[in-house]
């Protein structure tokens, strides 16, 4: 079993165990009558053996999809925790993918001012980054995640099997973020180099599966270094953002249909390549590198249609806007990015599809 953990102070600490079939012993690392399960419709329907092991009541189904991850949910779901009298040392558990760990790790976080808090993500973009590192929220109309806290589970269980359902869509959805992690790793300051850009290079795409658990545990190993050096996104924490200023509006604008959060974090991606080279930031082979294993897994294949000054209003509500500036992540050398504030917009325009 791997374990890695991401420091959260001095005495406590997010533990991360990562084992293929950990979810057949369950039992062992959760106190089931402590426990207020979240999941949604379809994991509902994909696992009914998890879900007998808890009290009905306890139990609590949202609807399947980033076009519920709003206030709506949320309330919905605190509401009944409240029914079901939640006290203070009770836990919730998160099982599914990235939407239901964002809503209810934000529901974890904010009733009673706070419970203990437990991931079982089901869906490689959750496996490998969005149950990792207390990030938790919902969307608005005005864009993805401007709602949320910093809230860490104290424990995530990462069980790979679950991937043998995965359907092609939410695969995709999962390696974009495994392709941005191979593109930011120098930067994420991690001890151990993993070289997960060489990982995707050599391998043909139907083998890149058969390293996922390798995988997972790179990307996990690199965000768990960068969130116990940063955890509230003061600084290094930024680079994770790499791609998905871009993304974030690409998404909003598309009203969440159409391309997984994964694709558009691929197109952010190279809009943000296109820009760095067009900035003279890196040159013609890793330009064209980044290119070729975004192209190679199929991540940007979709004919998309964008009115270029929409998504340029819609990047302004990005977070890590300053004084009215728009600051985006860029790739300046071979796995390194950096952040600019001094965008040329003509150029920015330029770089949107």
């Amino acid at each position: 079993m791997e374990k890695i953990y991401i420091k959260n102070s001095e005495v406590n600490k997010s533990e991360i165990l990562i084992e293929n079939d950990l979810s057949k012993n369950i039992d062992d690392f959760l106190d089931i009558n402590k426990c207020f399960f979240i999941t949604n419709s379809t994991i509902a329907k994909l696992y009914p053996e998890i879900l007998y092991k808890f009290n009905d009541k306890k139990i609590i189904i949202i609807k399947d999809g980033e076009k519920y991850k709003n206030y709506k949910t949320c309330n919905y779901i605190l509401n009944k925790l409240l029914e079901e009298k939640i006290e203070r040392n009770d836990c919730i558990v998160a099982f599914g993918g990235g939407v239901v760990g964002d809503i209810a790790g934000y529901c974890a976080s904010v009733i009673l001012r706070g419970v203990k808090f437990i991931q079982i993500p089901t869906t490689l973009l959750a496996m490998c980054d969005s149950s990792i590192g207390g990030k938790t929220g919902y969307n608005t109309s005005f864009g993805k995640n401007l709602i949320g806290t910093f809230y860490l589970a104290d424990k995530v269980l990462i069980d790979p099997m679950f991937l043998n359902t995965l359907d092609d869509y939410n695969y995709k959805c999962g390696l974009g973020e495994v392709l941005k992690y191979a593109f930011i790793e120098k930067s994420c300051k991690c001890e151990k180099f993993y070289n997960l850009e060489d990982i995707l290079t050599v391998n043909q795409t139907k083998d890149v599966k058969n390293e996922m658990v390798k995988i997972i545990a790179c990307c996990v190993s690199l965000k768990a270094n960068v969130v116990s050096l940063d955890k509230s996104e003061n600084n290094l924490r930024k680079i994770l953002n790499f791609g998905h200023t871009f993304a974030h509006a690409f998404e909003t604008y598309l009203k969440y249909k159409k391309i997984s959060h994964g694709e558009a974090v691929s197109y952010g991606i190279k809009c943000a390549s296109k820009l760095s080279y067009e900035m003279k930031k890196i040159d013609d082979n890793y330009y064209n590198k980044i290119n070729f294993l975004i192209d190679k897994f199929s991540l940007t294949n979709k004919k998309l249609k964008f009115k270029k000054q929409k998504i340029l209003e819609l990047m302004m509500y990005d977070k890590k806007v300053q004084n009215k500036k728009i600051n985006l992540l860029l790739p300046v050398a071979p796995l390194e990015v950096e952040l600019f504030d001094n965008i040329d917009l003509l150029l920015l325009e330029a770089s949107l599809p």
